[in-house]
């Protein structure tokens, strides 16, 4: 891209080659993130205009001591000012972001008293640079980074908050800034009052990735690469005009590529040049008829209170509550379209499961429709508040709560039923309404064990089970999850408006996928499988053992259709402000179909909420005046699922289709096919061994089954036994290196000797050597090798007893010299190095057995024999932390990067170990051998599927947590984008662009200062990708 010639006149048609200066402001923050985006947008705007002129970072206030931590934006535009005015002739570009990381404010008031003085400071600033420039497009941003820090430590006021609405505050905040400055925006047009100065806000504030949001751990080093890129790419597409029918570009990981400018809109954007939507231009929405006609003439009670749960009348109850999330604490009910930040208002008397403000004829809620059957009906919520205000009564919701919320919601219920004197809590017939899931699903992709079905099902079972026990006389109505795909409809369509960078941070696992992906397939799966299993928790009859207690399913919210208005798109007036959380229009159609739910026998309740449809009141009938349960409507339950029959081996299913191997021998590890591997080896101790794989008696614990060893074993098939060398021979047949049978005899290259500590793999490493050169079918030059190695967990286990000599730096020292050693000696290979697990929770795998009670503390003392909460376990705890930290600080490092034919690959999946359960608490013993240490053979098979799986996901993006739930499936394929083995090169890097390419007529190559690469500029006809060069040019 040329510079226009002449020079342009007016903002509305500079060009990115017309800048000739660019610097960019940012008070009170100290952000190494924003250092790097900045310095790569630098270089790519240098690719359009070599003679570009940026402000070192040095000078701006990023680290500098010339700007100090108190440094107003004020201060700094007149610094920038006097900067830019030796090139007043010149085009100038400043951004400046506006942080909100660092501000504090737990409450609406708070909110809007902050954004009002921090946007009373960009105006200030943004006056003063108007008065002193000429030739400048000044873009203001929105900075929302720094989330590895605790919110609490920042903003103390947080401490008395639930994780989820710190979430929701934190983002509210970042809204109501984006907000503010739009309407200064609007208010001060832009500042364009001439031709030669504008002031533009960027569309959507620049907020680190939504995982590390959404699941509170920090990102990884390479992780924040990759999402600096992506923020790079941000502040590079909204500085440009939008491309005719441009929406969004895609970054799903794979490669970032930065659009170039359209032949047709090929200036920076401007006010004039690309008139931006403002909150006055929404929709208009339909003033909701939130009020509901009562047809019933029967309210009567029963005449006598009944005892049985089976026989009660909505007039019998007198106690009404409710547990959950926001949708049932009442969050952005009665918020305006526009008013974004009011969605922290808790409007719980507008809820629709226990909210009681006004009557049926203004606010439909179910206590509203049931205080017509009976004026004294208690416990509901009045106004507005949190959970633990005197309003909120027995409405104890949370806002962001999940399912492990709920155990404790019910217990704050039960203490507050307990201790109302308004409440007579054995005697007085209650409905609860149990409603949550949502925000597990949402957040589901970060953890798929946590939010796996299984947890989620103990989760509630652990609530029901405490009301069934704590609580006489109630009816519980169990709403099933919601169907939540359809929710991305609000955001899939742009004319809707809405905030969808926002509700991608709320709820990422369900907006982000793409449309048909199989992570959209999971959401599906994941949201059935909760619906299902709450309906099967219930038709166990665990709760109805006495006659004044039962469960009923109420599945209203088993499909949901999103209403539409005339001109099809989806109509919003359903929806809070957010298009997220949902109006006082949907709650009403929420408590009338919940209401229609309780009078419907079970077996035959409706199973949709169609919220286009008028929902009408039902009503109890003569023949049937109770509120509906297994028993009155002669249900009969399906009774718990069949215990299913053991399973006879740990084979797996294979369904991966391209098994070819690169059509000539690479030469780089980086473009290593599974079907290019020769030979498989392994280091370690007991683990890979194979000791009591197989042991049923402790007379067989010391017998080394090398055979199903998880990753170098070789018995049998894949279809029988799960081991990576089994899935590595379905790639190529004449596999070398693997273990079989049991004992020395044929262990191949399996080198792991049981009870091996760390100091131990240097002598492991030369034995390897020394077989693979000796062994006839090995070309031990040519032939592309694997090797895992996975030990540690002798040191820690006996880290106690020799604190010296098994310290963390020495666990990885000895690991650096024995990678050192097959770097130095080894050619053509690919290492895993196999993260240690975290060992304390094997304190939990009990079973009263002499094996388990003797053997196991005897081979792990310093881990076994602490008590629970002590010094001794907590200082293990940490030491195994240190071993995490610094196998990874070496496998990160660049030590192993210096040939082409080695990498090391970290493989995470046991940083954060889950040990099975079945039952209530209950350690799945079947993962362990008869001393309740060693692993068992199903345990291998787990292993080998979490390995495999581990090096077909991109570094920096790998799974950190084992998922040992037995499934013949799980095994994953690599795929057409990216056929190789992932290394730390090419995770980042578009499988095609490591071939080498013949440039076309058409582009200029321009030779950065950086070693790793010439980087080629396009005619920008299409997207460029963001080089690893690039992403490195900061050096």
């Amino acid at each position: 891209m040329v510079r226009s010639q002449p020079p342009p006149l007016t903002v509305n048609s500079v060009k990115p080659a017309d800048v000739a200066v660019f610097a960019s402001l940012a008070p009170h923050t100290h952000s190494a993130e924003l250092s790097d985006v900045l310095s790569r947008f630098q270089e790519l705007m240098s690719l359009f205009n070599p003679a570009l002129i940026s402000r070192p970072l040095e000078e701006t206030n990023l680290y500098s001591s010339q700007y100090s931590h108190h440094s107003s934006l004020l201060e700094q535009a007149k610094e920038v000012s006097t900067y830019f005015k030796s090139g007043q002739d010149s085009w100038k570009l400043l951004v400046v972001f506006v942080p909100v990381d660092q501000l504090c404010a737990c409450q609406k008031l708070q909110i809007e008293s902050v954004t009002r003085s921090v946007v009373g400071g960009v105006d200030d600033a943004l006056r003063l640079l108007h008065s002193q420039l000429k030739r400048t497009i000044v873009s203001v941003a929105v900075w929302d980074g720094d989330h590895d820090s605790s919110p609490n430590k920042m903003c103390p006021c947080m401490e008395e908050y639930h994780e989820g609405e710190v979430r929701l505050l934190r983002a509210m905040l970042t809204q109501a800034m984006q907000g503010s400055l739009e309407e200064l925006m609007v208010k001060k047009h832009w500042y364009s009052d001439r031709d030669d100065f504008t002031v533009v806000l960027q569309d959507t504030p620049f907020i680190s990735d939504p995982s590390s949001i959404a699941s509170g751990k920090p990102l990884s080093e390479s992780q924040l690469s990759h999402e600096t890129d992506k923020l790079l790419v941000q502040l590079w597409i909204n500085l440009l005009q939008p491309a005719s029918g441009q929406h969004h570009t895609d970054m799903n990981g794979k490669i970032t590529t930065v659009p170039c400018p359209a032949e047709d809109r090929p200036f920076l954007r401007t006010e004039g040049n690309s008139p931006s939507y403002h909150q006055s231009h929404s929709s208009p929405l339909v003033k909701p008829f939130t009020g509901t006609e009562m047809p019933c003439e029967d309210f009567s009670h029963s005449t006598a209170t009944p005892t049985s749960v089976h026989k009660l009348r909505p007039g019998d109850v007198k106690v009404i509550a409710a547990v959950g999330d926001s949708l049932t604490a009442g969050n952005g009910i009665a918020s305006s379209q526009s008013n974004v930040l009011d969605v922290l208002t808790q409007y719980r008397g507008l809820s629709w499961s226990a909210g009681g403000d006004e009557n049926l004829t203004t606010v439909t809620t179910l206590p509203n429709i049931l205080k017509y059957f009976n004026h004294n009906l208690t416990g509901y919520s009045v106004g507005r508040g949190k959970q633990q205000t005197p309003k909120a009564f027995l409405n104890q919701a949370v806002a962001g709560a999940k399912s492990k919320d709920i155990p404790s919601q019910v217990q704050a219920l039960v203490a507050r039923m307990k201790n109302d004197s308004r409440i007579n809590f054995e005697s007085d017939w209650k409905v609860i309404t149990v409603f949550i899931g949502g925000n597990d699903i949402c957040d589901h992709c970060y953890n798929s064990l946590f939010y796996s079905v299984e947890n989620y099902i103990h989760n509630i079972r652990e609530g029901l089970d405490y009301l069934h026990k704590e609580v006489p006389r109630a009816l519980v109505n169990l709403v099933e999850a919601l169907h939540i795909l359809p929710l991305r409809d609000m955001h899939l369509d742009p004319s809707l408006k809405c905030p969808t960078w926002l509700v991608n941070i709320l709820c990422p696992c369900v907006i982000l996928p793409k449309s048909a992906s199989p992570a959209l397939q999971k959401v599906e799966d994941l949201n059935r499988g909760y619906q299902h299993l709450l309906t099967e928790l219930v038709e166990s009859s665990r709760y109805d053992t006495r006659s004044d207690f039962t469960v009923v399913v109420q599945p209203f919210f088993r499909e949901v259709i999103v209403p539409k208005i005339p001109d099809g798109r989806p109509d919003r007036s359903f929806f809070s402000a957010d298009c997220f959380h949902l109006s006082q229009k949907a709650q009403t159609q929420m408590a009338r179909s919940l209401w229609n739910n309780m009078l419907e026998p079970v077996g035959k309740k409706s199973n949709k909420q169609d919220f286009s449809v008028d929902v009408k009141l039902k009503c109890p009938t003569k023949s049937s005046p109770y509120i509906r349960t297994y028993r009155n409507s002669n249900y009969t339950y399906a009774g718990p699922p069949p215990t299913p029959s053991p399973s006879t081996n740990w084979g797996s299913d294979f369904s991966c289709k391209d098994l070819t191997p690169t059509a000539s021998v690479p030469t780089s590890v980086h473009q290593l096919r599974p079907a290019d591997i020769k030979v498989v080896a392994a280091l370690g101790d007991s683990a890979t061994a194979g000791t009591g794989a197989k042991a049923k008696t402790l007379f067989e614990l010391k017998q080394e089954h090398k055979g199903v060893s998880w990753s170098i074993g070789g018995d049998g098939t894949l279809d029988t036994v799960t081991t990576l060398p089994n899935i590595l021979r379905k790639f190529n047949p004449s596999l070398k290196g693997f273990s079989k049978g049991r004992g020395s005899r044929q262990k191949g290259f399996n080198m792991a000797v049981p009870g091996a500590k760390t100091s131990e793999i240097q002598t492991q490493i030369t034995a390897l050597i020394k077989a693979m050169k000796e062994h006839k079918g090995v070309n031990f030059d040519k032939d592309w090798k694997l090797v895992t190695i996975f030990i540690g967990a002798n040191d820690l286990c006996h880290y106690c007893n020799e604190q010296n000599n098994l310290s963390p730096k020495n666990y990885s020292h000895n690991l650096m010299l024995g990678l050192d050693m097959l770097y130095r000696e080894v050619p053509r290979l690919l290492v895993n190095v196999v993260e240690i697990l975290e060992i304390e929770p094997l304190k939990t795998v009990k079973k009263n057995t002499l094996g388990c009670s003797l053997l196991q503390r005897s081979s792990c003392p310093c881990v076994i024999s602490p008590t629970v909460n002590s010094p001794e376990i907590e200082t293990i705890k940490r030491i195994n932390h240190e071993y995490q930290t610094e196998i990874q600080y070496l496998v990160s490092g660049e030590r192993y990067d210096g040939k082409d034919d080695f990498a090391v690959v970290l493989q995470p999946f046991l940083h954060r170990s889950f040990i099975p359960h079945i039952g209530e608490g209950e350690v799945d013993t079947s993962f362990f051998s008869v001393d309740c240490f060693h692993i068992s053979e199903r345990a291998h098979a787990e292993m080998a599927i979490a390995l495999w799986n581990n090096m077909l996901e991109p570094v920096g993006r790998k799974q950190t947590y084992n998922n040992f739930t037995h499934d013949r499936s799980k095994i994953h394929c690599p795929s057409e984008a990216h056929p190789f083995i992932f290394t730390k090169d090419n995770s980042f890097l578009n499988p095609s662009l490591m071939t080498t390419m013949t440039p076309s007529s058409d582009t200029t190559f321009v030779t950065i200062n950086t070693t790793t690469a010439t980087v080629p500029v396009p005619g920008c006809a299409s997207n460029m990708p963001v080089w690893r060069a690039v992403s490195n040019l900061k050096k």
